[in-house]
């Protein structure tokens, strides 16, 4: 075996392990725009859950308080109904 063969081995290797890495740093950069474009719409949709989570809790507020007004208002009749009976 002469070294002629052994460098020509060497240099497909090396050409090889090159494109590895080309390719391995395309597929690197890729991920990264995924991942921002992910981290772009996560942010968005927080954003909307967020203005909703806001928007119920201020209906639930206003139906808690109509509701305890009803209760109130239907044991205030009912006392006044059974005090004044005749």
């Amino acid at each position: 075996m002469t070294t002629q063969p052994l460098e020509i081995r060497m240099a497909h290797l090396e050409g090889g392990y090159e494109q590895i890495d080309r390719r391995l740093g395309a597929v690197e950069s890729r991920l990264t725009t995924l991942d921002q474009k992910m981290e772009t719409r996560f942010t968005g949709l927080d954003q909307k859950i967020d203005g909703a989570r806001e928007s119920l809790t201020s209906k639930i507020d206003g139906l808690q308080w109509r509701t305890t007004a009803l209760v109130v208002g239907t044991w205030i009749t009912t006392i006044l109904a059974v005090l004044f009976h005749r």
